[in-house]
């Protein structure tokens, strides 16, 4: 039987582990929501293999997704993130959502951009990084939070923040790094 590798953050209900998900997802505990941004597609190659690996058909989902790139999975709404202070054709991006019974909502929340002066706490170096008042209002009740894709770790930290459990994974170990710092200020584990 397979075991789940060491974590290479683990501390106060939020675990980190450094790891394709391909490999970590069959091995994790059931799941209150997936939360993830994906990278998205290129030539047409589908990211999404690693989601169908988990058993998903009670748990909720949303999945951040291009404004223009056909979505490749089934979905209950499709909501929209307005960024009012976006660039050229980046003024929106889709929040897909999976077994779900929301009515298509539109966030209206300002981007992290370097130079925005309301986010320039929040910002470190993700060329994708979502503002934390979107994923907090996105976790909404949910306990216990999977983010496949976790990049700098704004849903582990949106998590912590809100005393909820989660779990991330990453491929990338700079961006483990990132949220491992954003994770542990004033914290040791």
């Amino acid at each position: 039987m397979l075991e789940l590798p060491k974590p290479y953050y683990d501390c106060d209900g939020i675990t980190i582990y450094h790891a394709d998900c391909r490999d970590i997802l069959p091995l994790l505990p059931k799941v209150d929501l997936v939360l993830t941004d994906p990278p998205y597609p290129e030539n047409n190659r589908c990211i999404f293999t690693p989601l169908e690996v988990v058993p998903l058909p009670h748990v909720r989902g949303f999945i951040f997704w291009d404004a223009i790139l056909p979505f490749p999975l089934e979905y209950t709404s499709c909501h929209i993130w307005h960024k009012p202070n976006g660039q050229s054709s980046k003024w929106y991006e889709r929040i897909f959502e999976i077994n779900g019974q929301e009515p298509c909502k539109v966030y209206r929340i300002a981007a992290i951009l370097p130079n925005y002066a309301q986010y320039a706490h929040e910002c470190v170096d993700h060329p994708t990084q979502k503002p934390l008042k979107l994923i907090k209002t996105l976790i909404g009740k949910y306990q216990f939070i999977l983010d496949p894709f976790m990049g700098s770790g704004t849903t582990l930290v949106a998590a912590k923040h809100l005393g909820r459990k989660a779990i991330g994974i990453e491929i990338e170990e700079k961006y483990c790094e990132i949220a491992v710092k954003r994770l542990g200020q004033g914290v040791l584990c």
